[in-house]
Parts: C-alpha cells; sequence; structure tokens
C-alpha cells in the first residue's frame, strides 16, 4: 500500500467508535479563552479550519478543570454548563466532516507561571530545578480533601464535555502536569495512600479515570496522554509506565497517546533531557517514542498514537504498518499547516519542516514553555483567519511573553475575589 492509502485507512476502536483516517492532531494548548475562560469564537474558527484540514481526530489543548489553576494564560475552564452554548458551537464547529473532537482535560498542579495563579498545588512542594525557579514558584502540597476533590473536578468536566457534543475525552497525564506529577517519584513524595509506591502513586490517575468513566458511561471514548519516562532524575520510568499502562488497559481505557519529558525536560519537543539533541537511529525512525510504543504494544492490546517526531508520510506509514502504533500524532507541523492531513491523504509532503524554537539565550532556549508560547502564537493567527508565520522569531515571542506575564502580575496584586466553584 502507498503511505496515504495507509493514513487513510479507517480505525475502529474496541468500543465500536469509528476513526475515519489514522490521522491524529495531537493537543496544543491555543491560549483563545477569554477572561472568564469561556471558549472564544477563535477557538471555533480555529477547530473549524482543522476539521476542513482532514484529520481524524483532533485534540483540543489543555482545558483545565478549575479556574484557580491555570497552566497558561487564555486557558479555557470546564467547572460546571455555565458556557454550554459556547462549548456547543465550538463542538460543532470541530466535529465537521466526520472528525472526531476530543476534550483534553487537564490540571496543572505545579507547572505554572508566577503571578498565574494565587497559590500553585501538587502531591508534594518540590520546587523546580535552579534554573527556572525564577519562573515557577514552589507548589503547596495537596492536602486528602483537595486530591478527592480534583478527582469529581475531571468526572464532572468530562460530563459536560459529552453534554457540548464533543466526541470524546483525554486525560493529560504527560509532560509534568498534575496527573503525571502523581506518577512520578521525583513530584510525589507522600507517604499517604496517594504515594510512597508505584501502586499508591497510579491511584490518582486510575481514580481520575473512573470518576469521566461514571461520567461519561462505557461507550463514550476517554484517551490518556501518559509519558513513557520523564527523563528526570528520580522521577518517572519507563518500567513504571508500562505497569501505569496495564493498569489503564485493564480498566478499559480506549486510546493511549504516548509522548514523554517535562518542562524541566522537554523532549516532547525534540531534545533530550541533557539537552543534546535526539540520536541520527530515532531521527531515522522520526517518531521519538516508537521504541518505547512497541514495548507498550507487546503489553496491552488498547490502541496506541505516538506524537513527537514524524516528517513524512513514508515515516508515518511505517509506524503504522510495523503494527507499533494505530494512528500517528502530529502537533507542531498543524500549527503551521492546518491542511497538512489532506495534503498527505492526497499523496503530498510537508512544506515546513519543524524545528525546535530558540530565542538565542541557553537558559531561555532549555524551557519548554518556550515552544508552547510560539505555537500558541500560531493558532492565535489561524483562529483570527490569519495565515501563520513559520519563520517568526522565538526572541520576539519570548519578549512578548514576558510582557504580558509581568502585566498579570501587577493586576494579580489588586484586590480580587476569587469566584466560588
Amino acid at each position: 500500500m502507498t503511505p496515504q492509502a495507509v493514513l487513510a485507512q479507517p480505525f475502529t476502536l474496541p468500543n465500536g467508535v469509528v476513526i475515519k483516517n489514522r490521522l491524529f492532531k495531537s493537543a496544543m494548548s491555543e491560549a483563545l479563552g477569554t477572561r472568564d475562560r469561556s471558549p472564544t469564537p477563535e477557538l471555533v474558527r480555529l477547530y473549524q479550519a482543522w476539521a476542513d484540514g482532514g484529520v481524524g481526530i483532533c485534540m483540543t489543548g489543555n482545558v483545565m478543570i478549575d479556574r484557580r489553576a491555570l497552566g497558561e494564560p487564555g486557558n479555557v475552564v470546564i467547572e460546571d454548563d455555565r458556557d454550554l452554548p459556547a462549548l456547543k458551537a465550538w463542538a460543532q464547529a470541530a466535529t465537521g466532516h466526520g472528525t472526531q473532537c476530543w476534550v483534553q482535560l487537564n490540571h496543572p498542579g505545579k507547572q505554572a507561571p508566577k503571578g498565574l495563579n494565587q497559590e500553585n498545588v501538587a502531591p508534594s512542594a518540590v520546587p523546580f530545578n535552579a534554573q527556572m525557579q525564577s519562573f515557577f514558584p514552589t507548589p503547596r502540597e495537596l492536602q486528602d480533601s483537595e486530591v478527592r476533590e480534583l478527582i469529581q473536578r475531571f468526572g464532572k468536566a468530562a460530563g459536560i464535555v459529552k453534554q457540548a457534543g464533543f466526541t470524546g475525552v483525554q486525560i493529560h497525564g504527560a509532560h509534568g502536569y498534575l496527573v503525571s506529577q502523581f506518577l512520578s517519584p521525583h513530584h510525589n513524595r507522600r507517604i499517604d495512600e496517594w504515594g510512597g509506591t508505584p501502586e499508591k502513586r497510579r491511584r490518582f490517575v486510575l481514580a481520575v479515570y473512573r470518576a469521566m468513566r461514571e461520567a461519561v458511561g462505557p461507550r463514550f471514548p476517554i484517551g490518556i496522554k501518559l509519558n513513557s519516562a520523564d527523563f528526570q532524575r528520580g522521577g518517572f520510568t519507563e518500567e513504571e509506565s508500562l505497569d501505569t499502562i496495564r493498569a489503564l488497559s485493564e480498566e478499559g481505557i480506549d486510546l493511549i497517546e504516548i509522548s514523554g519529558g517535562t518542562y524541566e525536560a522537554p523532549v516532547m519537543s525534540g531534545v533530550k533531557a541533557d539537552k543534546a539533541p535526539v540520536q541520527d537511529s530515532t531521527r531515522q525512525r522520526e517518531a521519538y517514542f516508537l521504541a518505547f510504543a512497541e514495548k507498550a504494544r507487546q503489553a496491552v492490546k488498547t490502541p496506541l498514537v505516538v506524537t513527537g517526531g514524524f516528517r513524512s508520510s513514508q515515516g508515518m506509514a511505517e509506524a503504522i504498518t510495523s503494527g507499533a502504533v494505530d494512528m500517528v500524532g502530529l502537533a507542531r507541523s498543524l500549527a503551521v499547516e492546518p491542511d497538512l492531513p489532506r495534503r498527505l491523504l492526497a499523496g503530498q509532503e510537508p512544506q515546513h519542516l519543524v524545528k525546535p524554537i530558540k530565542t538565542g539565550i541557553k537558559a531561555i532556549d532549555k524551557l519548554g514553555l518556550l515552544e508552547v508560547t510560539w505555537y500558541a502564537g500560531q493558532l492565535k493567527r489561524i483562529g483570527r483567519g490569519e495565515q501563520p508565520k513559520p519563520h517568526e522569531s522565538g526572541l520576539w515571542v519570548f519578549t512578548k511573553f514576558v510582557w504580558k506575564q509581568l502585566g498579570l502580575g501587577k493586576k494579580r496584586r489588586q484586590p480580587t475575589r476569587l469566584r466560588a466553584s
């Protein structure tokens, strides 16, 4: 079969839901929410562009479950049904042409910049490394009652996602956010029922899945984005990841997207934990985490997706025909080429090679946050009906981000009252 024929094959999830092709748009933080954390017309326009572009599953980015805990400025938050009309408009646009659109639900935990939230919380009060402490505050350790409340928030948000007309939901369990923090022995140093052993560290993600499943029923797809490893000393290992995958598979999760890294070790952006480039052998196979996916495939029958590193239709097709994965994940390329799926299915190749975003300042270039900010700017352009700028300066983008953060910090010092939830 030609690469485009492989990518064009429909895929049926174990619950019977049919995906029209093997192309999976992975989550990117859009930062297009209102000041009240509601969806905007720009989000509708952006997801309409991706639906028109022909992708099989389109995953939203970083929808938060708590207004007190944002990951980036401009996050949409789902706590209740106050924004149901706007969510329905978003879902309707995003599911055009038979596209599946799933909502990624997330809580940042400690991984939120200074000045964005009144406080950051996490499984344990573990600070960031010395290079990043000027950007991220040390979090407060969650109390047991707060952990249980967050589990219920995930469940409630999932129910609203289904009510709005989206076709699935994904737990963000990767990249150093809260679920990932609970899984990591580096971030989770608790000695209660939520930590202390790998089994106890897995309790949070399993409880989140069960709360969501109770809210949406047996046939509504629930997936997870999970790290193959944290790539940090003392962090989440491949062995623990495989055990987590087995546990989630036994629970009945519908789709597992494999990624890796955190803001402190942004491997998902093509950089190893020691900041050296990814090895040539990995680049030749294109996908960063394909070797781990092969191990996961031996462990479970649950459908798998790998995101990160794909550069050609041939590389994507080979990942599928090898049996390692069922779908291929694309993210950054769709921020500069929203119609890329349609062109891949027509036998064409990407027009722009995705490269790490750099400012020329080493301390800044090591931050995964820069990648998030640069690509969020491209998504805003599409949301405004404009064309992306694939060659935009990383330094200029970071300068704008710092300026905005300083403005937010100034506002935070003014008296304010949080809305009860």
